[in-house]
């Protein structure tokens, strides 16, 4: 399965990422041992909220919807 992904910075309560990738677990895990350069300076990460797609292109369109549309990753963040 391939997934799109808000993690939140445990030090900087504000600061959320998304991202997509077929490998959750892996993904966090490189988050979190600082080899991922936009994300290195806010670790450690909490998983909060994840969308499941068939194939990385949909993830990676509905990841590019989310960034380009701030009101959608604010609607998203507040329903957690």
């Amino acid at each position: 399965m391939n997934h799109v992904y808000f993690i939140k910075s445990e030090i900087k309560n504000d600061w959320i990422y998304v991202g997509s990738t077929s490998n959750l677990e892996k993904r966090l895990e490189q988050h979190n041992k600082g080899e991922v350069k936009s994300t290195k300076g806010h670790r450690p990460f909490t998983l909060i909220y994840t969308e499941t797609f068939l194939t990385i292109d949909e993830a990676r369109a509905r990841e590019k919807e989310i960034k380009m549309k701030r009101i959608e990753k604010e609607r998203i963040i507040r329903s957690l």
